[in-house]
């Protein structure tokens, strides 16, 4: 598992999140877990308001939105397959985590 593989959903609300993207660093690919955000179909969360904090992406002909304000940790036996990868997109994804932690604007 890399940085940005985008991985199936498995849990109760795939039909709305039907992917994963890890953002954890490779570093720790020792730990038993992931750090990942979830990937929303956008037909389930409309048109982006803040679309530096949430970038669409195409995967297996799904539109999709990074929700980064819902990250999480998820075990590694938990994720489904791999499905594809954000690579190319990683700029994109880490400047919607940076908008989220430290951009913010007072």
């Amino acid at each position: 598992m890399a940085q940005f593989d985008v991985h199936r959903n498995h849990g109760r609300l795939r039909d709305a999140v039907p992917f994963f993207v890890v953002v954890q660093s490779s570093q720790f690919d020792r730990y038993a877990r992931r750090v990942v955000v979830p990937l929303v179909r956008q037909s389930a969360s409309g048109v982006p308001a803040f679309p530096q904090l949430n970038p669409t992406f195409r995967i297996r002909g799904t539109q999709v939105v990074l929700h980064p304000l819902d990250i999480v940790s998820i075990a590694k036996a938990d994720l489904g397959p791999k499905v594809a990868t954000l690579r190319e997109d990683g700029d994109r994804i880490l400047a919607a985590l940076d908008e989220l932690l430290t951009r913010a604007r007072c």
